[in-house]
C-alpha cells in the first residue's frame, strides 16, 4: 500500500484561509492543489522541505488537475491555493481563465514523464493491448463493424474483450478509470482512444475537415457501464482491482511501482510500461507532468521559491533522486537545467 503522507489534506477552497495567523490574516504555509498523479511526488517533496525546519511543511490536497487548476484560478490571496499539480499542461481555456481572475503572472514547471497504465491484478493473466482495441473497448461509439469500411458510428456494441479482439480474453469489458476532472483522463483519451481512433482512415480525415466532431467521436468515453469513473483515489482502483481480477485499472505508472505486488500492467503495442519505455518514448501511453505557481504569491506566502528550489534540486528530480525512486521519469539532462533556470527566474508562463 502505498504510504500516507501527513501533509494535513485540505478538503475544500474554503480550507485555505484556514490556515490564516490570526495577526493581519496572513498564512505561513505553501497550499498546493492538483493532480492525484503528481500527488505522491509533491508530498515526497513536501516533506523533505519541512524537514529542512525553516518553513512549514506545505499542505498538499489530491483533487485533480481539472478540479486544482479551477481551485488556483479563481483569483490570488491568501484565500486560493499557491501551486496546482497537473499530469496534463494547462489548457489555454483554463490561462485566459485564470487572467480573467486576476491570476496574471503564472510560472510553469514541467517536471517529468509518467507512463498511462492499464493494469490488472496479478491472479490474472496479463493483457497485451493496443490503442485500437482501447479505443473499441471504451469509446462511446465506433465505426459499424458490420457496414464494410462505411463512414457510419454505431453505439458501442462490445461486451467482452474478445469480441473486440479474438486474441482477448472471454472476460466483461469492465475498466476503473479517473473521471473528466482528471489530467490522467484527458491524456489517456489523448494518447490512448485517440491514438486508436485515428487508425480509421475516415475519422483521421474528420480532423483536418472538423475537429471538434473528431474530438467527440476519438475522446468520448462510453456510459453503459463498462468504464467506471473511479474517482481521483488510485489506491483505491488498485485495491478493486485486486478484489475483481477480471477488471482493468487506468492509473500512472508511479502507482503501478508501488504495487507491483498486486497489479501487472498491459503491455501496449507490444511495449510494456518501464522506466526506460516512458523515457525514450517507445511506450507509446506517456506524458509530461507539471506544476504550476502563482508568481504574485511569491513574498506574500513564505517559501515558494525554496519548494521550487527543493522539487527542481538534483538530489529531488535527477536521475538519481529521490522522486526517481518514486516511479517519476525525470527530463532529460539538459531540459532539467533549462527548466530549473526558468523557474528559478520566475519565468512567466506564455500559451
Amino acid at each position: 500500500m502505498k504510504k500516507i503522507f501527513s501533509i494535513g489534506l485540505a478538503v475544500s477552497a474554503t480550507v485555505f484561509g484556514a490556515g490564516a495567523s490570526a495577526a493581519g490574516g496572513g498564512r505561513d504555509t505553501i497550499s498546493i492543489v492538483g493532480s492525484s498523479t503528481v500527488y505522491p511526488f509533491a508530498t515526497v517533496v513536501a516533506e523533505h522541505f519541512g524537514k529542512g525546519g525553516k518553513f512549514k511543511t506545505p499542505k498538499v490536497e489530491s483533487t485533480g488537475t481539472g478540479g486544482g487548476i479551477k481551485l488556483f484560478c479563481a483569483g490570488e490571496g491568501v484565500d486560493h491555493p499557491d501551486i496546482a499539480n497537473a499530469s496534463r499542461r494547462m489548457k489555454d481555456t483554463e490561462f485566459q481563465q485564470c487572467k480573467k481572475n486576476g491570476v496574471k503572472d503564472i510560472v510553469e514547471v514541467k517536471i517529468g514523464f509518467d507512463g498511462i497504465v492499464l493494469a490488472r491484478s496479478k491472479k490474472s493473466k496479463p493483457m497485451e493491448l493496443s490503442r485500437k482495441d482501447i479505443y473499441l473497448a471504451l469509446a462511446k461509439q465506433i465505426p459499424d463493424p458490420d457496414c464494410g469500411g462505411c463512414d457510419n458510428l454505431i453505439d458501442n456494441p462490445y461486451k467482452t474483450w474478445n469480441e473486440v479482439n479474438p486474441a482477448l480474453p472471454a472476460t466483461k469489458i469492465e475498466v476503473l478509470g479517473p473521471p473528466p476532472t482528471s489530467g490522467t483522463r484527458d491524456a489517456f483519451a489523448e494518447l490512448a482512444l485517440e491514438g486508436g481512433c485515428k487508425e480509421f482512415k475516415w475519422i483521421a480525415a474528420l480532423k483536418k475537415d472538423n475537429e471538434p466532431e473528431y474530438k467527440k467521436v476519438c475522446h468520448t468515453v462510453r456510459e453503459d457501464g463498462a468504464y467506471v469513473e473511479a474517482g481521483e483515489n488510485d489506491n483505491l482502483i488498485v485495491q478493486k482491482l485486486v478484489a475483481n481480477p477480471n477488471a482493468v485499472g487506468i492509473f500512472g505508472y508511479s502507482f503501478l511501482e508501488e504495487n507491483a505486488d498486486k497489479v501487472a500492467a498491459a503491455k501496449i503495442e507490444g511495449v510494456d510500461p518501464s522506466f526506460e519505455s516512458i523515457a525514450d518514448g517507445s511506450y507509446s501511453i506517456s506524458r509530461p507532468l507539471y506544476f504550476y505557481v502563482k508568481k504574485s504569491h511569491v513574498g506574500m506566502i513564505p517559501g515558494i521559491v525554496e519548494y521550487i528550489a527543493e522539487f527542481t534540486s538534483e538530489k529531488a528530480w535527477g536521475e538519481d533522486g529521490y522522486l526517481s525512486e518514486r516511479g517519476l521519469v525525470p527530463l532529460p539532462a539538459d531540459e532539467r537545467k533549462e527548466m530549473a533556470e526558468d523557474a528559478k527566474k520566475l519565468k512567466p508562463l506564455s500559451l
